[in-house]
C-alpha cells in the first residue's frame, strides 16, 4: 500500500493543478480530455508497465535491473540519463515548491487579503526577483524534503506519502464541493468540459500526449525504481490502470476546483504561476472565508509538491546506494548537493543571473525544457523499445500474471502500444517540441 501511495505521489504534482485544466479549456474542453485519456491508455499505462516489469522484475533501480535482464549488453548506461533527468528535475521543480512555500507563509499571516489585481502580480513578481529570498525558500524546501528522505523508504517515502495522499484528496473533494456552490459556476464547467473538436489542433493533441507522458512522470525511471519496491503478488496491471485514474481524477478535479471559481468571480482563465500565484489569490480573497480558503488551497499545493519531490528524490538516492553500495544516509546527501547545485541556479535565473540565456531561456527554463522534452521522452522512448522488443517474453508474462498466478489478456495489446504507438507518439512529440513538425 505504502509503495503504491509513493507511486501515485509521484505522478500526482503541480502539473495536474496549474497545466491540465487550463491546456484542456484552450483545446475544446471535453475534446481535449477524450484524447487526453486514450492518450492515458495508448501511450501512459503500457509505457507505465515497462517500467513495472523492469522494477518489480529485479527489485532493483534501473541500472542493476538492466544488468541482470540484459547481462551481455551495455543497455543499463541508458540509467545515467534517467538519473541526471531526475535531477534537474527535481533542481528546477524546487524552486517552484519554494514559491508554494512563500505563499504558504503570506496565507497564514494573512498577507494576501484586501489586495488588488494589480498588487499579486506586483508581490510575485518582486518574491521572485528577491534572490535571497526566493534561493532561501527553495533551500527550506529542499531540507523539508531530504529529511523526510533520511527516513528511508518505509518511514519516510512511504509513510509521508500514505498521509499526504488522502489528505490531498480530501482537500481537492472539499475546493469542489464548494467551487460548485458558487454563483455561474456552470460557465467554468462548460469551459473545461464542453465537447467542441473545432478548437482541438493538432497542437493540442500533441499536447494531450505530452501531458499524460509529462503527468505520470514516465521515462526518468521513477515508476522502475517505486516498482522494485513492490510486493512479488502485487498486480501491475491493476496498479497502472489505478495510478493512472487517479493521476487524471486529480486533474479533473483541479480543474471543477479551479475554473468554476475563476468564472464566477469574472476572472480570465490563465495557466501555470500566474493562475496560483496570482489569480487564484485574487479569487480567494473575494470569497466569503478568503483566508481559510487560501491557507487550504498553498496547503493541498504543498502537499502535492512534497509527495512528487520525495518521489524524485528516490530514483537518484536509489542509484547511488545501489550501485556505487553506500549507505542511504550518504547518497541522500549527494543528491541534495546535486540538487541544490541545479536549484540556486534555477531560483538566481530570476534575478542576478537572469543575463544568462540559451536559446531565449532562463536557466530554470532551461532545466524544464531539458528535462520535460528530452530526458524524459528519451528515457521513455528507451524504456518502450526495450520491453517491447527486445526483453524475453518471458519475463513479460510472468511480471503480468504474477508468474501465473493472475490471469490477464492485456499482454499482446500491451506488447503492441509498446513496439508501435508508445515510440511513434513519443517521436512525435520531441520533433513537435523541437519546431521539426
Amino acid at each position: 500500500m505504502g509503495a503504491t501511495a509513493a507511486t501515485v505521489g509521484s505522478a500526482v504534482g503541480l502539473g495536474n493543478i496549474w497545466r491540465f485544466p487550463y491546456e484542456a479549456g484552450e483545446n475544446g474542453g471535453g475534446a481535449f480530455i477524450i484524447v487526453y485519456i486514450g492518450c492515458v491508455l495508448l501511450l501512459g499505462i503500457p509505457v507505465m508497465l515497462s517500467e513495472f516489469i523492469i522494477g518489480r522484475g529485479t527489485h532493483l533501480n534501473m541500472r542493476g535491473a538492466l544488468k541482470k535482464l540484459s547481462p551481455n549488453s551495455k543497455v543499463h548506461n541508458v540509467a545515467f540519463i534517467c538519473v541526471v533527468g531526475a535531477i534537474i528535475t527535481l533542481g528546477f521543480y524546487s524552486v517552484v515548491c519554494g514559491w508554494v512555500l512563500e505563499y504558504l507563509y503570506q496565507s497564514v499571516v494573512g498577507n494576501l487579503s484586501g489586495r488588488t489585481t494589480a498588487e499579486y502580480s506586483e508581490i510575485f513578481s518582486d518574491f521572485i526577483a528577491s534572490p535571497v529570498r526566493n534561493v532561501l525558500l527553495t533551500v527550506v524546501f529542499l531540507i523539508i524534503n531530504f529529511f523526510v528522505m533520511l527516513g528511508g523508504v518505509r518511514k519516510g517515502v512511504e509513510r509521508t506519502s500514505s498521509v499526504m495522499m488522502p489528505l490531498l484528496f480530501l482537500l481537492l473533494l472539499i475546493f469542489a464541493v464548494n467551487s460548485l456552490l458558487l454563483p455561474n459556476s456552470g460557465k467554468g464547467l462548460e469551459f473545461l468540459f464542453d465537447v467542441d473538436f473545432s478548437k482541438l489542433t493538432w497542437r493540442g493533441v500533441v499536447d494531450a500526449f505530452g501531458q499524460a507522458f509529462m503527468s505520470l512522470t514516465l521515462g526518468i525511471a521513477g515508476l522502475v525504481t517505486f516498482s522494485s519496491y513492490f510486493k512479488d503478488e502485487a498486480p501491475l496491471v491493476r496498479d497502472a490502470c489505478t495510478i493512472a485514474s487517479l493521476d487524471t481524477l486529480v486533474a479533473l478535479f483541479s480543474g471543477i476546483v479551479i475554473f468554476p471559481a475563476v468564472f464566477s468571480f469574472g476572472m480570465q482563465p490563465e495557466a501555470g504561476p500566474k493562475l496560483v500565484f496570482e489569480v487564484l489569490p485574487n479569487i480567494f480573497q473575494q470569497m466569503p472565508g478568503g483566508y481559510f480558503w487560501a491557507l487550504m488551497f498553498f496547503v493541498l499545493l504543498f502537499f502535492a509538491a512534497l509527495t512528487s519531490t520525495i518521489s524524485l528524490s528516490e530514483i537518484p538516492i536509489t542509484f547511488i546506494s545501489e550501485e556505487f553500495k553506500i549507505s542511504r544516509k550518504k547518497a541522500t546527501f549527494i543528491v541534495a548537493i546535486f540538487t541544490l547545485v541545479i536549484a540556486v541556479l534555477s531560483a538566481l535565473s530570476f534575478n542576478v543571473l537572469s543575463c544568462i540565456v540559451v536559446a531565449e531561456m532562463n536557466l530554470f527554463d532551461l532545466f524544464n525544457y531539458l528535462a520535460s522534452n528530452f530526458f524524459m521522452l528519451l528515457g521513455g522512448l528507451f524504456t518502450a523499445i526495450y520491453v517491447g522488443w527486445f526483453l524475453d517474453k518471458k519475463v513479460i508474462t510472468a511480471q503480468l500474471t504474477n508468474n501465473g498466478a493472475l490471469r490477464t489478456r492485456v499482454q499482446g495489446a500491451v506488447v503492441f502500444c509498446l513496439r508501435f504507438i508508445a515510440p511513434v507518439a513519443v517521436i512525435v512529440i520531441f520533433l513537435c517540441y523541437l519546431g521539426i513538425i
